[in-house]
């Protein structure tokens, strides 16, 4: 049986024929979704928590980072809390998910509060809080 010529070694190959790893910003999107849901449950972990994001990468070609993320998450609060810990919290949480799951730099997460939840009206309609 004959074989061809050994692969190369890694360090044989070039860096600019090695090739790319490239990770689509729909995932970096659910990977910003899920850090800001877990950021939630740690804060109040039987609360329902609900958060979507959006995201825009822009592409780099140094080794260091596969990009950068500029992320932008809708989330839905329990309220009365600290809506501002909660959002610092959220930020924080998604930053260093994404850098650390997707190897991206993050220099902007906007937290937008979607809906306030308030354990007034839960069960009921649509009526305002008096």
């Amino acid at each position: 049986m004959a074989t061809g010529p050994a692969p190369a070694a890694a360090a044989d190959v070039p860096a600019g024929e090695r090739g790319a790893t490239s990770i689509a910003d729909r995932v970096v999107a659910k990977i910003a979704a899920q850090a800001a849901r877990e950021a939630l449950r740690a804060e109040s972990p039987h609360a329902r928590t609900d958060a979507h994001a959006t995201v825009t990468v822009h592409r780099r070609e140094d080794r260091e980072h596969l990009g950068e993320a500029r992320v932008r998450i809708a989330v839905e609060l329990g309220y009365p809390s600290d809506i501002g810990a909660q959002c610092r919290l959220v930020r924080r949480r998604v930053t260093e998910r994404v850098t650390a799951l997707a190897s991206m730099a993050v220099p902007e997460v906007a937290v937008e509060v979607e809906r306030l939840r308030s354990p007034l009206l839960e069960g009921r309609g649509r009526e305002r809080v008096r």
